[in-house]
């Protein structure tokens, strides 16, 4: 443990969400057409986001709420990046977020219950 973030915890976060948003991504490309995602990437990105913080939460046994929060929250720059047409480094920043929050969290909530 580094300060106040579990690094191995950090770093799983980060690989089991790239995982699964790129297994995701790559069933739906495959799956769908291009102007499926023109015309519905902006609902369709977020709720896969979602549905794979789900997941990384399940796999990692982390709380489900506080976890989608952290995903919500690292979905904001992303969705800014978006907007600025930089779709790419806004997952990457989203990630690394998430991958963050994900580390900090049961260091939080284990205060929160001690007390």
């Amino acid at each position: 443990m580094s300060g106040r973030i579990d690094v191995s915890l950090l770093w799983r976060s980060a690989l089991v969400q790239l995982i699964a948003v790129g297994v995701l991504f790559a069933i739906l490309a495959i799956l769908l057409p291009k102007s499926f995602f023109e015309s519905w990437g902006w609902i369709a990105g977020p709720v896969a986001w979602m549905a794979c913080a789900a997941l990384t939460a399940r796999v990692l046994r982390l709380p489900l709420w506080p976890t989608l929060l952290g995903a919500l929250l690292a979905g904001i720059p992303d969705a800014i990046c978006v907007v600025i047409g930089l779709h790419n480094v806004g997952d990457v920043i989203a990630i690394i977020l998430f991958a963050l929050w994900c580390g900090w969290m049961p260091n939080r909530y284990s205060v929160v219950a001690a007390a």
